[in-house]
């Protein structure tokens, strides 16, 4: 949340529609803005809150300010979170055991594959479904919609992180070759947003 708020505020057309509007005194245009955003942010203005060895130097006040610097539109319209701990200084540089370049193929022969499924399924990506593609190629068993509701209730989810949860288990559905969505699909999903207490 380095970036002044107006500009973070900004992204709210693009991660919806994927387009951005420039208006002028005399004309309004309308661009494709389709993207990926990565974005990464520290936990707490001094960025130690939450490190094994180095104390956090900033109050509860303070880190809660400094999350609200990414105000909930803007979380609403991400995906995925992944909270991401120091790295030990014996491990950098090291190879990472049991990752070998076969692992990669795999991963990006399963993407491939989800991709296509995907497309044929709903004419789109899963990430670009609307709430119709939702409602007819994503449908939940009574069981499996019962989780997601569990957890829209605890975490107080708004309809759009709702949508978004179906997706991405959707997603993870197809990664697994699986044909419907299963209650493990939706809690992988619902594991990778912010909760609030997060923020």
């Amino acid at each position: 949340p380095e970036f002044d708020r107006r500009v973070i505020e900004s992204l709210r057309q693009p991660l919806e529609e994927q387009t951005v509007s420039i208006a002028r005194v005399r004309a309004s245009l309308v661009f494709p803005a389709d993207f990926i955003l990565v974005a990464a942010m520290n936990p707490c203005p001094c960025g130690n809150y939450g490190h094994p060895r180095k104390a956090c130097m900033c109050s509860a006040h303070e880190r809660i300010r400094y999350a609200r610097k990414v105000s909930g539109p803007i979380i609403d319209r991400i995906d995925i979170f992944l909270s991401v701990g120091p790295v030990e200084y014996e491990k950098l540089g090291e190879k990472r055991a049991g990752v070998h370049a076969s692992d990669t193929a795999d991963v990006c022969s399963r993407v491939c594959r989800a991709r296509v499924v995907q497309k044929a399924r709903a004419g789109v990506l899963n990430s670009r479904m609307r709430l119709y593609d939702i409602e007819h190629t994503a449908p939940l068993d009574d069981d499996v919609r019962e989780v997601l509701q569990d957890a829209a209730r605890t975490y107080d989810l708004s309809a759009r992180a709702y949508h978004k949860i179906i997706k991405l288990a959707r997603t993870i559905a197809d990664l697994d070759n699986a044909r419907d969505i299963a209650a493990g699909h939706i809690m992988e999903a619902l594991s990778y947003r912010q909760k609030s207490d997060e923020t």
